[in-house]
């Protein structure tokens, strides 16, 4: 019979040894931005409202980077269960190069079209006005945030998860510190806000470029190392990586059209209100996040090893962990809603603060939904090598379900907290096809290849 929770206490030891760090570099990253928030908050709604458009694009940006860095991981993650540390650093190597080209056209863009690109987003002239001073200014920092992740991820396939917390940790001393003294300080407004990313996605750089190539010793990188080529591995990237790239694409678009809506449809209290929810929602994601890593470092190793029998007992136990996580989580979104809009209060106005409190309530519920989905379905089945399902299962739910109930319901004249559960409502729904997929175990797949590589170092 089926054991629903695995007897393998490494299991258990290696999710929380992974978990952690993932978690705590979750954690940290979500304080820089909920500082910066505070921070800005101070300036008006306006202000709040302009840089939250603008972020949109860091968002694009991010889904980008997400999605080759996840290729790296769970490319590097089935060639680490196999001890093959070769071919992880010519991964390491395409995957920068990829990942920089995508930030420099994209921060080009950004720098010489601003006015264009924050028109996509709202019609308000005064959050248009400041975020074409943030974003014009943030742009610079793209191709150093692209490249570090890049790196990271190598770290966190190899099962070095404590760096990434570390560098996290100085991004953050960076950007809080510049970032009161530019705004306050220096009285720079938003742009004192960018200029303290640029420095701190600069300061990240640094820092784990010192580590990859000074102090790891599991793959022991060498600047020669970066100009390596691989036909076969750059095919890989293609083959995998192109439903990854694409179904962060999906995602984004899918973050990108909220903010459209929200711009387009409501007033800039209500975008205030959306960005603070969604604040909320990322300090939700951050244990599920670091947790989801785990598994995903967990079953790209495992299923590279080829232990399909330890993978299937593995898959049963997640699933029963993560259901209780998500009501967990629900339940703290839950608690913390009025403690958490209380702390913006002295910058926004009473309206956005009362519709925050709406669209957390929202939040508490369908975060149970993402507690379950988002493990199953990219820690284990995409990591698993089962990489196009997700693609579909995305594509199908954003251009199917989510948007077009959304918008319809803008354009009927629904109230913010009805058009923010439809552009959330995926987070459940996704449950039904997650637990239907996950136990038929048709997802584990092999992505490594023999010692044909032709790797020129």
């Amino acid at each position: 019979m089926s054991r629903w929770m695995t007897r393998d206490r490494s299991y258990y030891r290696n999710l929380v040894l992974l978990a952690l760090p993932v978690a705590a570099q979750g954690l940290i990253a979500f304080l820089a931005t909920f500082a910066d928030n505070l921070m800005v908050s101070s300036l008006g709604d306006g202000a709040v409202s302009g840089v939250y458009f603008a972020s949109q694009v860091n968002i694009l940006i991010q889904m980008f980077a997400s999605g080759l860095a996840t290729v790296i991981v769970i490319l590097s993650a089935q060639y680490w269960g196999r001890g093959d540390t070769d071919t992880i650093k010519t991964i390491m190597a395409i995957g920068l190069r990829l990942t920089a080209l995508v930030g420099a056209i994209i921060s080009v863009v950004c720098i010489l079209f601003p006015s264009q690109v924050l028109a996509v987003f709202t019609s308000d002239p005064a959050a248009a006005a400041q975020g074409v001073i943030y974003l014009r200014v943030v742009a610079l920092s793209y191709v150093f945030f692209c490249l570090t992740q890049a790196l990271l991820s190598l770290m966190r396939a190899v099962e070095t998860t404590v760096i990434g917390m570390v560098i996290t940790l100085i991004s953050l001393v960076i950007h809080v510190t510049l970032n009161a003294w530019f705004i306050f300080g220096l009285n720079w407004g938003v742009a004192g806000a960018a200029w303290s990313m640029v420095l701190a996605r600069i300061g990240e750089l640094a820092a784990i470029a010192f580590y990859v190539l000074k102090v790891d010793k599991k793959l022991r990188v060498r600047l020669s190392d970066l100009t390596r080529r691989s036909s076969a591995i750059l095919r890989d990237y293609g083959r995998y990586g192109s439903p990854l790239v694409a179904g962060e694409l999906v995602w984004s678009i899918n973050l990108m059209v909220n903010s459209i809506i929200f711009g387009h449809f409501f007033d800039a209290a209500v975008a205030t209100a959306v960005s603070i929810a969604n604040t909320m929602a990322t300090l939700a994601f951050i244990t599920l996040s670091g947790l989801a890593a785990a598994v995903g470092i967990m079953t790209g190793k495992t299923v590279g090893a080829g232990k399909v029998e330890l993978m299937k007992e593995y898959a049963r136990t997640t699933q029963v962990i993560f259901l209780v996580v998500g009501l967990l989580t629900g339940a703290m979104v839950a608690a913390l809603n009025l403690p958490f809009v209380s702390l913006y209060a002295h910058g926004i106005s009473a309206e956005a603060a009362a519709q925050a409190q709406i669209l957390i309530w929202v939040i508490a519920v369908t975060i149970v939904g993402s507690g379950y989905q988002m493990p199953v379905l990219f820690g284990l089945v995409k990591s698993g090598g089962d990489i196009t399902f997700v693609f579909k299962n995305d594509t199908i739910f954003v251009f199917g379900v989510v948007l077009p109930s959304a918008l319809i319901s803008a354009f009927l004249g629904a109230p913010a907290w009805w058009v923010f559960a439809c552009l959330k409502s995926d987070q459940i729904l996704k449950c039904f096809v997650a637990v239907v997929k996950v136990n038929r175990f048709n997802w584990m797949k092999n992505l490594t290849r023999e010692r044909e590589l032709n790797a020129v170092a």
